[in-house]
């Protein structure tokens, strides 16, 4: 069969990888001028830079460690993040580290006993907002110092105007631990990300087409080809019919250094509300500084709003675009040749382990295996 991938990023190309295998001919095309979507990196002076921010792969599931890494060795790199609270540094996520900065406390059973008394109790009632779910569960110091300011320039809005169930649970550790994730597994690529959508794209049923834009030639596609897998925005595919979904949008500011060592963390988040940017990643620290010793990148990540003609990063999943989704989702009974999968095909926050595995299940759909 003819497939056409739509969008060269981590689902389609897993997709794209696994219909060659089985002999079908693949055309993967892209609207930017490169593979590997969202997970592109570059090197730049022996730096490997995360072109559209900090990606870290993690996952409990070992099938899924065990199928990206036939495309790349990975190090052993932990992601333990850093806040920044006007010149006040902080431990992420929350854990003894953290409340022994905030608070001097040594023991568990003191940083406790302060969270409880900061807590503020709803009863039976429900949190009406992030504020109240954040205050509900951490306290004011946590709140104000490290999760309001962030996430307000995160959305885009107040607090008191976000849906509760975005921060539905925050981690709070009793333990000196500062690593982010609990999933078994961890770790950066060697060489970075780039090279793994290179090698699943490395095959003789598979033609690249970039800088090529899906909507320019739509129903040429639709009539030319078996199936097509479909990564890009749902609601665009269906020509806004139903209006828009909600889209956070980021920009990305990167700078070479003259320096070794910028901030001496791959990541530090920036949580108040003045700093215009969220926060700052340093590439080199994500391989553990073997590279360029006397230069450094850095990238300071700006949440926007998005607008038509705007990079969609993240979809904003409250009820009201998540009701409209089900609209367009309705939709795609009616073109039973097209396959809509990813972030924006089915307007879904996804970490990269859980696209690799909605991929394969799609494939598993397809294929009957």
């Amino acid at each position: 069969m003819k497939y056409l991938i739509v969008g060269a990023g981590l689902f389609g190309s897993v997709f794209a990888f696994e219909a060659a295998k089985r002999g079908n001919h693949i055309t993967v095309i892209e609207k930017r001028n490169h593979i590997a979507g969202n997970i592109y990196t570059k090197e730049i002076d022996g730096i490997q830079v995360h072109q559209y921010g900090a990606h870290i792969f993690h996952t409990s599931n070992k099938k899924i460690w065990d199928y990206v890494n036939q495309f790349a060795d990975f190090n052993r790199y932990t992601n333990s993040p850093i806040a920044n609270y006007n010149g006040e540094i902080y431990n992420l996520p929350f854990n003894m580290n953290t409340f022994n900065k905030m608070w001097k406390v040594k023991t568990p059973q003191e940083a406790k006993n302060i969270i409880d008394k900061q807590r503020i109790k709803l009863g039976d009632r429900k949190p009406a907002n992030l504020e109240e779910q954040a205050l509900s569960l951490v306290g004011r110091d946590i709140y104000e110092k490290l999760i309001k300011g962030y996430t307000e320039k995160q959305w885009g809005k107040k607090a008191t105007e976000l849906p509760a169930f975005i921060i539905r649970r925050l981690p709070v550790r009793l333990t000196y631990n500062n690593n982010y994730f609990n999933d078994a597994y961890q770790g950066i690529p060697i060489g970075g990300y780039t090279q793994i959508i290179e090698k699943m794209l490395n095959h003789d049923n598979i033609e690249i087409k970039t800088n090529t834009d899906f909507f320019d030639n739509k129903n040429y596609y639709l009539q030319n080809y078996d199936k097509i897998v479909f990564t890009g925005m749902i609601d665009k595919f269906f020509d806004y019919q139903f209006g828009e979904l909600g889209y956070r949008s980021l920009s990305f500011q990167t700078e070479e250094l003259g320096i070794g060592n910028y901030q001496g963390n791959a990541v530090v988040n920036y949580t108040d509300d003045k700093t215009p940017f969220t926060r700052i990643i340093e590439h080199k620290f994500f391989e553990f500084d073997q590279s360029n010793p006397d230069k450094t990148i850095i990238t300071k990540e700006y949440p926007e709003d998005w607008y038509r003609g705007r990079e969609p990063y993240y979809p904003i999943n409250d009820v009201r675009n998540n009701q409209l989704y089900a609209r367009y989702a309705k939709l795609t009974k009616k073109v039973a040749n097209v396959i809509f999968g990813g972030r924006l095909g089915l307007y879904r926050y996804f970490n990269m382990d859980q696209v690799i595995s909605a991929a394969l299940a799609t494939v598993h759909t397809e294929f009957g295996e």
